[in-house]
């Protein structure tokens, strides 16, 4: 446990790393889906030619978000338990349910209807992207109860960001909106939310690891 502490931020930073290069890499090698257009969950699909490596890159990414839990749990716990529990819910819904659960459980466009398979997809990444959704709201609150001005109002700027494109993405996803050029572009829509959504877990472990950095610096100094 005090390993996952001591790089537990690392962990958060190569889960952000290796979530965020996902399509962008795998993209090289299945030329024939738009990014612009096709949700990156295709890229697991049954028909996909990189849907396995899709599959256990997906779930490797969420362990990292798992493995970094007890870090973050750690750093907030002495300002608030509820909301240090609160962050590592949210971070941990992305991890498992956006991330594990979509390597474990993929999507079949070809049918139809949904299977169970799509239907634990679906579920799982909706409860996953809530998650990752409020997770800068979270450090807001932690941040005013320690009465950090500064951060407090960076968090607030970052949540309202992801708030704004994520309703972009949503209306994007609306078929009756699919007319209009700029909501054809679902797959340009959830990218950028999801880079928004990035922003304020790299801007935390930045911080956190800069501050260790800092602490050691002035212990060897004493």
């Amino acid at each position: 446990m005090n390993i996952l502490k001591r790089y537990g931020f690392y962990f958060l930073l190569v889960g952000v790393i290796s979530d965020f290069l996902t399509p962008y890499v795998l993209g090289f090698f299945y030329p024939q889906l738009d990014q612009m257009t096709s949700v990156m969950s295709l890229f697991g699909d049954v028909d996909s030619p990189v849907r396995q490596a899709f599959l256990i890159w997906s779930v490797v990414a969420g362990c990292f978000y798992v493995l970094a839990l007890p870090a973050l749990y750690s750093a907030f716990k002495p300002v608030s338990h509820g909301l240090a529990g609160l962050a590592v819910l949210a971070i941990g819904a992305y991890g498992i349910g956006d991330c594990i659960f979509t390597g474990l459980f993929s999507v079949d466009s070809a049918e139809a209807q949904w299977n169970f398979s799509t239907w634990v997809h679906n579920i799982g990444s909706g409860i996953g992207y809530a998650g990752f959704l409020l997770f800068p709201l979270i450090l807001f609150f932690l941040y005013r109860i320690q009465k950090d001005k500064q951060m407090s109002r960076r968090y607030l700027i970052l949540f309202c960001l992801s708030i704004a494109v994520a309703a972009i993405y949503g209306l994007a996803r609306l078929p009756q909106l699919n007319q209009f050029a700029v909501f054809k572009q679902l797959g340009f829509w959830q990218r950028l939310s999801f880079i928004f959504n990035y922003l304020p877990i790299v801007y935390l472990a930045m911080t956190q690891l800069k501050n260790r950095k800092s602490v050691k610096k002035s212990i060897k100094n004493i």
